[in-house]
């Protein structure tokens, strides 16, 4: 059953997409069944996988509307990982779900029949607490908030923060924290590690071992079509993203260990003879 990971941050230029795709790469090399969904009305998950988002013949458009199965609109990817590609459409979807009953549950109807096909499916969501946004965190298991070691970005994952506590209370009470992700990272600046320190201080374990640095060969990937793991594995971009990836990983197995160990306590109860 797939663990559907949002990728989620309301302030642009923090490496969302990047992250969606190289994480759906990396997981996707180990091997997993990973399904990568481009919520973003820019396309850029899409194009960043080598498909082109100008000549689509479906879309997360379509199946938001429901004038499409979720099934019939995936197409593979030649890095390993599937795709549910998105586009310009994605913003008359929005407008037209805006008096739809039931409008934040789109995604995860959708995706229900998909989960037991896949091991993750990474939801790559627009730059904004919208309600593209909001259907992917009611679909979601988790959110995994990438972020620049800035002082403005701390601001804007409190306020994410708050609006996943209200989710939680209204429409998701299951949706929990995967993880928060340093991306762009610089060593050489103060502010950058000043920030870092204190997000480790207040969400502890929450915050990932892993740091994604300024990296050219990350920035080069996407013009290419490709992940970062197909066109430059050994460089710092992949291995922090397979790094990512090992993390996650890792804490499936610690769940799927913590959900066993009270059926492993239970005594097992035997009925005497009266």
């Amino acid at each position: 059953m797939a663990r559907i990971i949002a990728i989620a941050n309301q302030k642009g230029g923090v490496g969302k997409t990047t992250t969606a795709v190289n994480l759906a790469a990396a997981l996707a090399a180990t091997p997993k069944r990973v399904l990568l969904i481009d919520l973003d009305a820019q396309g850029n998950a899409t194009m960043g996988s080598g498909i082109d988002k100008r000549d689509l013949h479906a879309s997360t458009c379509d199946v938001l509307l429901e004038e499409l199965h979720a099934e019939d609109a995936i197409m593979e990817t030649a890095e390993g990982y599937d795709l549910l590609p998105g586009n310009t459409d994605l913003t008359a979807a929005e407008i037209e779900l805006m008096d739809e009953e039931g409008r934040e549950q789109r995604l995860k109807r959708a995706l229900d029949p998909l989960r037991p096909r896949y091991d993750f499916i990474i939801v790559d969501c627009p730059p904004a607490l919208s309600l593209l946004t909001l259907n992917a965190l009611t679909a979601s298991d988790s959110v995994l908030v990438p972020m620049q070691c800035e002082y403005y970005a701390l601001e804007g994952l409190t306020s994410l923060l708050q609006t996943i506590d209200a989710l939680k209370q209204r429409l998701n009470p299951d949706l929990e924290i995967e993880g928060v992700l340093r991306t762009m990272f610089d060593v050489r600046n103060n502010l950058a590690n000043a920030v870092s320190a204190e997000l480790v201080q207040h969400f502890g374990d929450k915050v990932f071992r892993t740091i994604v640095p300024r990296n050219v060969r990350l920035a080069e990937a996407p013009s290419h079509g490709q992940s970062i793991i197909g066109y430059d594995r050994g460089s710092r971009g992949g291995i922090a993203y397979l790094g990512l990836a090992g993390e996650v990983l890792r804490r499936q197995r610690e769940r799927a260990q913590a959900a066993a160990e009270p059926q492993k306590k239970e005594p097992n109860v035997t009925e005497t003879p009266a």
